[in-house]
């Protein structure tokens, strides 16, 4: 009898988790997918108040001047160093490959147009989100936990105009520049290894490149670029300025910050190349 009692009053909390369980899980995707959503609205009024406050006065280029400095200067060596390898590195693979088809005089124009079109743009762009879009997220993250934006509320100076357009404007206007750049340097890395350890013909290498590299391959990759410099310096900024929760906060959001915009410099490569390439 003891036994049959027990069976009979264990069956409700059972029955009970059982149907509690599908409700929690039901109440768990809707709770996600309202976050998602709210996140996407509160993106999308951020990158629209951004471009409302662009062309606002007042201008302050003495704050953009110093955004570009960080941005594009403080950039250099590890876009030079990145750069340099991979013109190298793409003329070393690209030599291997078309040894099969004796075909090395190729590898010049090669890398040239790989390099114009989607290495030098989304390289540049990968390295300045994990250099200077951390570097803009923590610094405006640790604004917003130490409460110097609510400051600028009180002292009537818009933030986004004072904080984010700046270092906007500066990602648009200095990533082009270091992907131009990164071009360059990656030829050098390309001609170093073509011509001067493959030894291929020096007169051939050139011809090549002048041949199958057009103008317009290389506008294309910049205006690319203009793209993932705005995207990684919104992200950052964006990521900083609704950073919560103190120090670990301040990390959490560094740390989204590269992830996002890596994956959205990708994903809006995709874009761009289906649209100007097809």
């Amino acid at each position: 009898m003891k036994s049959k009692t027990s069976t009979k009053s264990s069956n409700p909390s059972q029955k009970k988790d059982l149907v509690s369980r599908p409700v929690a899980l039901i109440e768990g995707l809707g709770s996600a997918t309202i976050t998602a959503i709210e996140s996407v609205g509160r993106a999308s009024q951020f990158f629209f108040e951004t471009l409302f406050w662009l062309v606002r006065p007042p201008f302050r280029f003495k704050i953009i001047f110093s955004a570009m400095e960080f941005v594009g200067v403080g950039s250099l060596f590890i876009v030079i160093l990145t750069g340099f390898f991979t013109g190298a590195v793409f003329a070393l693979q690209g030599a291997t490959a078309f040894r099969l088809f004796n075909a090395e005089s190729l590898v010049g124009s090669t890398v040239a147009l790989s390099l114009a079109r989607e290495l030098a743009p989304v390289l540049t762009g990968l390295m300045v989100s994990g250099r200077a879009g951390s570097g803009i997220a923590t610094e405006i993250g640790t604004m917003r936990v130490t409460e110097q934006i609510d400051a600028l509320y009180t002292m009537a100076v818009n933030p986004i105009q004072y904080l984010i357009v700046p270092r906007f404007l500066a990602g648009v206007i200095m990533v082009p520049l270091l992907t131009a750049l990164f071009n360059l340097v990656g030829m050098v890395g390309c001609y170093s290894v073509g011509v001067g350890l493959l030894h291929i013909d020096e007169g051939v290498f050139y011809e090549n490149v002048k041949w199958f590299v057009e103008p317009s391959d290389i506008y294309n990759g910049l205006i690319k670029s203009c793209f993932f410099g705005g995207i990684l310096t919104l992200v950052g900024c964006y990521k900083g300025f609704y950073a919560t929760g103190g120090a670990r906060g301040v990390g959490l959001a560094t740390t989204q910050s590269v992830v996002v915009s890596s994956v959205l410099i990708l994903a809006a490569d995709y874009i761009l190349t289906a649209i100007m390439f097809t």
